[in-house]
């Protein structure tokens, strides 16, 4: 992928960048000269069907988790389309991620314990939100200046496959970021590596609060990050980027913006402890043109009765326009947020388990399976067959909109005496295409 030779929207880019399944990461300046990141997304994905606007819709969703005052996620600023080039700019260095610092060498237990505390409380903020990460490893933690630990990529890895992640999935990414910190420290310090296993141990079976409590009453510290996080990259360092000199505006072709619309405010936003800033993005042609017909109103005055006339009609033309555009606008963003947070119910998995162990004469033998939607409201037609017979079991299952897992349990009794191998299969027959899975247990009576 070719990058500007000087920038994208005004941000400034460095010449650090790394490549991820997205596409290519660039380490990045705002206009006003803070410390930012640039995602240039692959075009064979982001040119998929339906794919940047699933992207689109993640990050206005995470915008609107930060202005209610969710913290722990690194802040985006805009996502712009320039050309077939479609890019995500963020508020907040994006470098060193933690996978950066293990590769220089092991965290300290204090940061570690830190790193694992913050994400899991930013993971129970998004859960509890009902939405999840869905892309949890070490090149997804970024570790600031002061040594915080902030998640990127939220939601984006999901966007570009088209599926909802289950929570589950957070708290397994989470749990193997905790075992690598745990052999991360090595063998000569047992005590703290055998806690961040508990830890992960504990996130499989009992969920991400549980790991988290446990971790609580451990002892954290930040300054040892921050120490490592300032010696790895410069975007930890002190402000050493000056805000660029005021220069005519440079014509960088058509930049769309994604997310904005005229007259949206672009006043302060906190972004968590320490994370201040304002959304920094250029003008777009929509608001030059919004601005010039707006100070064009408010410089037409003219001395002499006929000017006054002509000044008042000209007025009264354009508040005329201006409340129809806001009309035609107002109708046109409703209707978009009407469809774009009404998509239609889709199946993104199913997963069927069965007891591992051997059951005797006469159980009743449960089988769960779970069923993963895109968190759409609506009706899911399903069956279950049994390999011993010919019964076809069917139900159905009422989805909700704010609900993405769901358990479709089914109950299998043998009788009689034999030595068998029972497999269920669980088939989800609406909304197509047709998903199957199965699980096996053994019978012996």
């Amino acid at each position: 992928m070719t990058n500007p030779a000087h920038g994208i929207a005004g941000f400034r880019l460095t010449e650090h960048t790394w490549m991820t399944e997205l596409g290519n990461w660039i380490d990045a300046i705002s206009p006003d000269g803070r410390r930012a990141g640039a995602l240039l997304f692959d075009p064979k994905i982001i040119g998929l069907p339906g794919v940047r606007d699933r992207v689109v819709h993640a990050v206005m969703t995470d915008q609107r988790l930060v202005l209610g005052g969710l913290t722990g996620l690194i802040p985006v600023a805009d996502v712009v389309a320039a050309g077939d080039q479609v890019w995500l700019l963020t508020a907040q260095a994006v470098s060193p991620t933690l996978s950066d610092l293990l590769a220089t060498g092991p965290i300290d237990p204090a940061g570690a314990v830190s790193v694992l505390v913050e994400t899991a409380r930013t993971l129970l903020a998004l859960h509890a939100a009902g939405v999840t990460h869905g892309s949890v490893h070490p090149g997804t933690v970024v570790i600031t200046a002061e040594g915080a630990a902030l998640l990127s990529e939220r939601g984006l890895s999901d966007a570009i496959r088209g599926q909802a992640s289950p929570r589950e999935r957070d708290a397994a990414g989470w749990a193997s970021l905790a075992r690598g910190l745990a052999a991360s420290l090595g063998q000569g310090r047992p005590r703290p590596a055998e806690v961040l296993e508990h830890a992960a141990a504990t996130a499989a079976t009992l969920g991400l609060a549980a790991a988290r409590d446990i971790l609580v009453g451990e002892a954290a510290g930040r300054e040892g990050l921050a120490q490592a996080a300032r010696g790895r990259s410069a975007f930890a360092q002190a402000r050493a980027y000056a805000p660029p000199p005021t220069l005519p505006p440079r014509d960088e072709g058509d930049i769309v913006t994604l997310l904005h619309v005229p007259g949206r405010s672009s006043g302060p936003v906190q972004f968590g402890p320490g994370i201040g800033t304002q959304v920094q993005r250029p003008e777009t042609t929509a608001e030059r043109i919004w601005r010039a017909g707006r100070d064009q109103v408010a410089t037409e005055h003219r001395p002499g009765s006929r000017l006054k006339k002509a000044s008042r009609a000209r007025r009264r033309r354009t508040v005329i326009s201006a409340a129809v555009f806001a009309v035609i606008m107002a109708g046109a963003i409703l209707a978009w947020l009407y469809t774009g947070d009404s998509p239609e119910l889709a199946v993104m998995s199913i997963d069927v388990t069965a007891p591992k162990k051997t059951q005797g004469c006469g159980k009743a033998v449960l089988i769960t399976g779970t069923v993963v939607t895109n968190g759409a409201s609506g009706e899911i037609t399903y069956e279950w067959r049994k390999n011993l017979d010919k019964e076809v079991v069917k139900g159905t299952l009422r989805t909700k909109s704010d609900q993405t897992t769901y358990q479709v349990p089914f109950r299998w009794t043998l009788q009689g005496k034999s030595n068998v191998k029972a497999t269920a299969t669980l088939r989800i027959l609406t909304p197509g295409p047709v998903r199957t899975d199965k699980a096996s247990f053994t019978y012996k009576c």
